[in-house]
């Protein structure tokens, strides 16, 4: 059901349903039960850990997916085999082109900074890509591309809504270009979890999914990507504690899976 308030059903890793404007989108489709193993590239695997709180067949009917970047835990077989191949995946240059070779012909990547828009009545939901780094240094070329995203609302030409997607990237100094383009952002998603493999830090940790809120200052944080695989090692609490210390715990929502919450700021 339409509605113009904004908000997100979390159902695990980083795979939400985003309800914006009339507008409805699948983020990062991962619908792989416990005990599954996502394929994490280069002959690594991780196994799931917990539940997705729905299935490809429980979605409602969808805009579009936005793909932050084609890992095993980020997009899955199951996604694969069960989406509609005909639905635009807004996701990066070289996740489209593998995307085209499965058959998903409505694949869009997008440069940095490069924009795709939906269309409804006078409504315009604009998503752009934005950069981010999966990984350290050189070690980041042998991980995929990823990209975070910009989500505009606008309506008769006025922006109603911005919503900023993370992806699976490391505070990284790229990043301080995103509120120096985009200032105002209402709310933001963050991938967090502290994913390690072989000691090496793939995805922020409490300190630096913090370090980014101070950065970006939305008025509304949602922490996702945090629990479901055993590589995650920066549990959920550890970003709370370090919002409390930092003094911008009042600014945080937290979600569990099959929760909907708004992603307007609270009172």
């Amino acid at each position: 059901m339409a509605t113009d308030r904004p908000e997100v059903t979390f159902i695990g890793t980083a795979t939400t349903v985003l309800r914006i404007g009339g507008f409805t989108l699948l983020t990062d489709p991962n619908f792989l039960h416990r005990g599954q193993r996502a394929y994490l590239g280069h002959g690594l695997w991780s196994k799931r850990s917990t539940e997705p709180a729905l299935g490809v067949a429980e979605l409602p009917t969808l805009d579009a997916v936005v793909l932050s970047h084609l890992h095993g835990d980020h997009f899955d077989r199951v996604a694969r085999r069960g989406l509609d191949p005909s639905l635009p995946i807004v996701t990066t240059r070289e996740a489209e082109r593998k995307l085209s070779r499965w058959g998903f012909a409505a694949a869009q990547g997008l440069p940095t900074w490069e924009s795709y828009e939906l269309h409804r009545g006078d409504a315009t939901l604009r998503l752009t890509a934005l950069p981010g780094q999966h990984g350290p240094g050189a070690l980041d070329r042998l991980l995929p591309d990823v990209m975070g995203t910009i989500i505009d609302l606008d309506r008769a030409g006025s922006r109603q809504f911005r919503l900023y997607v993370t992806g699976d990237t490391l505070r990284r100094p790229q990043l301080a270009q995103i509120p120096e383009r985009y200032p105002d952002i209402d709310a933001m998603l963050i991938h967090l979890g502290g994913t390690r493999i072989a000691g090496i830090l793939l995805t922020m940790d409490a300190k630096q999914g913090a370090d980014v809120v101070e950065l970006v200052r939305p008025k509304l944080t949602v922490p996702i990507h945090y629990d479901d695989y055993p590589v995650f090692r920066s549990p959920l609490r550890h970003f709370v504690e370090e919002a409390r210390r930092r003094g911008f715990v009042r600014q945080v929502r937290t979600i569990l899976r099959g929760e909907t919450v708004p992603l307007t700021p609270p009172a």
